[in-house]
């Protein structure tokens, strides 16, 4: 173990081992979890924006770098500026993990990341002129080492030091105190929320309440398993009918009709009348007159004020479509202290 690591205290350098394959590290990131946490204090914990992006995981190995979702698909095709960046590095043998964004006015905007999402032909994603932004927030691996034992600050330390910062790449900058503060003021920002870290943690491949999700408002994802018939001047569909996986079945937790532009409802149309079934995918009973089934296989974002008493969300507004989630663990997020 050479350059950087060298540069490791005694006790850190024997935490590391000999790394695994990158996209095998990469096949299982550390996920949050919901809080309503905000009793933070002392240095125990560093805290990051939330970004409204898609996650991303890196990896180079020697000339050849690639890109994956969290579920492991291959997005070279979709990020090649990422890509590009990436094995332009001098370092040659990294995994990283990140978000993906786009940014309008300072702000991540997952409606206008979408528009690249589903692009893989170079010539497309230059006429969309939607330039995208790989924030990286952690390092897994680095000169054939596997660092997912060491602590969150030393991992973030060497990553800093690792590559070199130059669009379409940057740090996802932190903070190391006032988690309360920090989130009052991003919430008047506008911003999504906090991910709030345990400062010594290491890296665990599964949810972990070493990481804590902060959120300004709600909102989670859900999967599709309907929509109704347009009504006036409207186009495409009415509303979409969503839910959330919960002892094995798909519960239903209402309609989502706000949100859309012209553009998305007539494509959201197209994928909902291929994936069009007779029987509701839902375990409960859904009373919408006229509803369209569809095989539960698209993941939505959706914005929301509350849950009702009744289980159903309270003025839900459709964000966009995800393809990084599997609509199998699509649950309903619960904050915990």
């Amino acid at each position: 173990m050479t350059g950087l690591l060298d540069s490791l205290p005694d006790g850190q350098r024997r935490l590391l081992r000999p790394a695994r394959p990158g996209a095998e590290l990469a096949a299982r990131p550390m996920l949050a979890t919901l809080s309503d946490r905000r009793d933070f204090t002392g240095e125990d914990w560093v805290f990051e924006r939330k970004l409204d992006g898609v996650r991303l995981l890196a990896v180079r190995d020697g000339e050849r770098a690639t890109v994956l979702s969290r579920s492991g698909r291959r997005l070279d095709d979709t990020y090649p500026e990422i890509v590009e960046a990436l094995a332009a590095q001098s370092c040659a043998d990294f995994t990283l993990d990140g978000e993906v964004v786009a940014l309008w006015r300072g702000r991540t905007d997952f409606a206008r990341l979408q528009q690249r999402m589903g692009l893989t032909s170079r010539k497309d994603i230059e006429a969309t002129g939607i330039a995208v932004t790989y924030y990286v927030f952690d390092l897994l691996r680095l000169e054939g080492a596997d660092l997912t034992r060491l602590p969150l600050r030393a991992r973030k330390s060497l990553l800093r030091r690792a590559l070199t910062y130059r669009a379409p790449l940057r740090t996802t900058p932190h903070r190391n105190e006032g988690g309360a503060e920090l989130l009052a003021a991003s919430c008047d920002r506008g911003w999504e929320g906090l991910i709030a870290k345990r400062a010594d943690g290491d890296y665990q491949p599964r949810r972990s309440r070493d990481w804590l999700k902060l959120k300004c408002s709600q909102g989670q994802e859900f999967v599709v398993g309907g929509f109704t018939e347009p009504a006036g001047s409207r186009v495409g569909l009415g509303a979409l009918l969503i839910g959330y996986h919960q002892d094995g079945r798909l519960r239903y937790a209402g309609k989502v009709g706000t949100g859309f532009d012209r553009r998305a409802l007539l494509s959201l149309r197209a994928r909902l009348d291929e994936l069009r079934v007779p029987e509701q995918p839902f375990g409960d009973r859904v009373r919408e007159s006229g509803a369209r089934w569809v095989r539960p296989d698209l993941v939505a974002q959706i914005d929301f004020t509350e849950w009702t008493r009744d289980g159903m969300l309270r003025h839900p507004r459709y964000l966009g479509l995800r393809d990084d989630k599997k609509p199998a663990d699509v649950v309903r997020e619960r904050a915990s202290g």
